[in-house]
């Protein structure tokens, strides 16, 4: 398909559809005005239907904190939630979609759009909407908070100091509280940002922010209490990420609907087509991680047929579900159907009008499905979501009962599956599979050694995040160690080897319409100045040896065994640390500077010294690490916690080393073979110029040797 952003420019400009001479407002050609709020329309009827149909709403028995609180904090939720989509819609827009220009001079440079031209309509009208949006939500973060301490002390709204005192404590001491606090926060964060960044770079920040902005939210569901809360808060997150998505895109769509083709300021190409060809790509991967993730979540939540289909939480379910899969259908006629049309050459007003009116009915049928999940997170599940009062050490601690005594069949049949760095390692799997699909249909060729160390670089990470190595980590300090340096050394080296970032920059198309896909944001992080910070060869390997001694002889430690946000982030920056450096070293992929394979060796032996002292002290250590936590499981089964550590660092001396000394031999052969492809260029030079360069160089002896010859005379003569 041809990008109509690529056609040659016409003569002069054209109108947007459906704005008339001004580009604003919606005609035949787009979204009226007035049908852009039936979506929000929509989720409050939704929501209200819901409501009663579950009883969510109900006058309680004990403790009632009255209508205003029972209403109000379900809608002030689906306020918060729309918002906080449009903001990330808009971002995603501005960041990755839209063009930010619109001068031919920043289409054809590229990346240089940030500073030339005037700003495109459409990235104007994206970036005010998320601002307006961002207000939004900054305010419906504060009403929700207050309404949810609230409903959770049972009193009406107050505004006597009595109040203020107890709802200070709230969101000081108490999770929920803290929780609704830090969205609050960076809602206000994201938004003053949206007032005043207008840089790609900067705007892309925001967007993660924002991002973030999603994880108090998972982890105060019903998800954080139940039987596996790890694995329902990180489907649960995931849910969010691509609601997020998908919700926000089709706002923006709809709110943009009248000014996606360039009004008579200067533009001139219609980018109706490739925005929605952009957006349908991304809506695609949001579906499938919405529907995936919402029936694990489910799954957890309700663990039998008849609660499914007895309770009214199961049938809510059920509807949302049913909604979920009317949308992906509409999603599949947009971009089977519809973008193609308006792709070809002559395309019909009439294309136009069914593009738009498929775009109203998914926006109904969103907003309904929103309204449908907001009353679902105040409806009761099935399942309690409350420990139980004689719930073991080990489940206070870790949220699951202890596994049983790891033996060596048990390394590989004990699982407990971590859906977060599931979600990654499909993605990694999908993605590079169509990269690698995209390369071969256009001649070119990408060795099988690569694509084959990439799988299995992914299933060696999803062993250590999901596998033995991951439930027995959280009781076991040697199989802690096990799972951390497995990550930091033995699936980086497959998924370095892989070389994704070549793959990608082979496979993706360049933009040339001032936008900011993911081949254009890959170049620009691989020369930023981050990058070349965190690549260069000596902090590469200063973090990867000086980062194992910060986190184990800190608080660090304990807080990555004892949180859920810890632990995950532990996992990333391990995993990030070793694949950067394992990149410096053995990796093809492009960076802003590679040491000297000298220098290479140099810096493995060090960090091979290094992790042979680091897992010696530990062997010999006689203080517990993160005592409050391994000193206080209840283990009845294998080592004390003193002696298990110690093995703990007889493993991370002994892993550590096998795959280091691997690299080396690697960066030995990349070493022989850079000669030897220097030597081979140095003799092809030679018989292609008849060895110019070596008779050049005896000729130079010859002269030096006659000019010696000469003087010797000259000297002879003179007496000398």
């Amino acid at each position: 398909m041809v990008s109509s952003a690529a056609k040659p420019r016409s003569a002069t400009p054209q109108p947007a559809p459906g704005n008339g001479a001004k580009g604003t407002g919606g005609n035949a050609l787009g979204i009226p005005k007035g049908w852009q709020l039936a979506g929000l329309a929509a989720v409050f009827l939704a929501l209200v239907a819901s409501l009663i149909f579950s009883g969510a709403a109900v006058t309680r028995g004990v403790s009632d904190p009255g209508a205003l609180v029972r209403w109000g904090l379900p809608i002030s939720k689906a306020l918060h939630n729309v918002a906080v989509a449009t903001v990330i819609g808009g971002l995603i827009f501005a960041v990755g979609i839209l063009p930010r220009s619109l001068s031919k001079r920043s289409r054809d440079k590229g990346d240089a759009g940030d500073k030339d031209g005037p700003e495109h309509p459409a990235f104007s009208r994206a970036l005010a909407v998320a601002a307006a949006a961002g207000a939004v939500w900054t305010l419906s973060a504060i009403a929700v908070l207050v309404l949810t301490y609230a409903d959770v002390a049972g009193q009406p709204l107050s505004g006597d100091a009595e109040f203020t005192q107890a709802l200070v404590y709230f969101m000081t001491d108490i999770e929920t509280g803290r929780a609704w606090l830090a969205v609050t926060i960076i809602a206000a964060v994201v938004t003053t940002a949206l007032f005043g960044v207008r840089s790609l770079g900067g705007l892309a920040l925001t967007l993660i922010l924002a991002l973030i902005g999603l994880v108090p939210t998972a982890l105060i569901g019903h998800s954080s209490s139940s039987s596996d809360h790890e694995g329902a808060i990180n489907s649960l997150g995931l849910h969010l990420v691509g609601v997020s998505t998908w919700v926000g895109g089709i706002i923006l769509l709809a709110l943009l609907s009248g000014i996606l083709t360039g009004p008579k300021a200067g533009a001139t190409t219609d980018i109706t087509e490739p925005t929605l060809r952009r957006f349908s790509t991304l809506a695609g991967f949001a579906f499938f991680l919405v529907f995936a993730s919402g029936v694990i979540n489910a799954s957890i939540r309700i663990t039998s047929w008849g609660d499914l289909f007895g309770s009214s939480y199961g049938q809510l379910i059920l509807a949302k579900s049913a909604a979920t899969l009317v949308l992906g259908g509409i999603g599949f006629m947009h971009r089977q159907w519809v973008i193609p049309q308006l792709g070809r050459k002559g395309s019909t007003m009439s294309s136009r009008r069914v593009l738009w009116q498929l775009l109203l009915a998914e926006l109904l049928v969103m907003g309904a499905t929103s309204g449908i999940a907001v009353a679902l997170g105040r409806s009761a599940p099935p399942q309690p979501t409350t420990f139980a009062p004689d719930a073991s050490p080990a489940f206070i601690l870790t949220g699951y009962e202890l596994p049983p005594e790891l033996t060596a069949t048990r390394w590989f049949t004990e699982w407990r599956l971590d859906w977060l760095w599931i979600a990654v390692a499909l993605f990694g799997l999908v993605t590079y599979v169509l990269g690698v699909a995209k390369v071969h249909r256009r001649g070119d060729k990408w060795h099988w050694f690569r694509t084959v160390n990439w799988i299995i670089g992914l299933i060696v990470l999803t062993y250590i995040t999901s596998g033995p190595p991951a439930v027995y980590g959280r009781i076991l300090f040697s199989a802690h160690m096990v799972d951390h340096m497995a990550l930091t050394m033995v699936a980086p080296i497959f998924l370095v080897l892989g070389a994704p970032v070549t793959l990608a920059l082979r496979a993706l198309p360049a933009r040339g319409d001032g936008s900011r896909g993911a081949r254009e944001w890959i170049l620009v992080f691989v020369h930023s100045k981050f990058s070349q910070l965190v690549t260069h060869p000596l902090f590469a390997a200063a973090n990867f040896a000086g980062s194992i001694v910060i986190f184990y002889f800190s608080d660090l430690f304990g807080y990555a065994m004892r949180e859920h946000v810890g632990h995950e982030l532990m996992n990333l920056h391990f995993l990030l640390t070793g694949y950067i450096f394992v990149l410096t070293m053995i990796g093809t992929d492009p960076l802003p500077r590679r040491a000297p394979y000298p220098m290479r060796l140099l810096l493995l032996l060090a960090t091979m010294g290094f992790h042979a002292f680091f897992g010696v002290s530990i062997m010999g250590g006689t203080g517990l690490l993160a005592a409050d936590y391994f000193g206080n499981l209840g283990r009845t089964w294998g080592q004390s916690a003193l002696a298990d550590q110690q093995t703990g660092g007889a493993v991370a001396w002994g892993i550590g080393e096998v795959p280091t000394l691997l690299v080396a031999i690697g960066v030995a052969i990349m070493w022989s073979r850079s000669d030897q492809r220097e030597t081979k260029r140095v003799d092809r030079a030679a018989d292609r110029n008849n060895d110019a360069d070596l008779a050049a160089y005896n000729d130079m002896f010859a002269k030096l040797a006659e000019r010696d010859a000469r003087l010797a005379d000259r000297n002879k003569l003179e007496g000398r």
